[in-house]
């Protein structure tokens, strides 16, 4: 899987949102980290995949919450896929 574009980083008051623009096949692979962070797609399609789930969204279907130490994945469906990661700042 091809990383996605980092198209915007920033923190604001203590959370950290990182805007990916993405086509089809592009994500973030497998993997885990020690802090919980919403996962919400703006435009496009993604898959979620993680510990025994696997979800399909768009812009209608809201954020998803990702435990932290459970492994995830995102992986965009379309071409011009837009989702944001969210969490808070100083838990990575």
């Amino acid at each position: 899987m091809l990383a996605p574009k980092l198209a915007h980083h920033f923190i604001y008051d203590g959370a950290i949102l990182n805007v990916f623009h993405c086509n089809k096949g592009e994500g973030l692979k497998r993997h885990s980290h020690e802090y919980a962070h919403a996962t919400i797609c703006h435009a496009g399609s993604i898959v979620i995949r993680k510990e025994g789930k696997e979800v399909v969204a768009n812009k209608d279907s809201g954020a998803f919450n990702l435990i932290a130490s459970e492994w995830h994945e995102v992986e965009a469906l379309e071409d011009n896929t837009v989702f944001v990661n969210i969490f808070a700042e100083g838990k990575y």
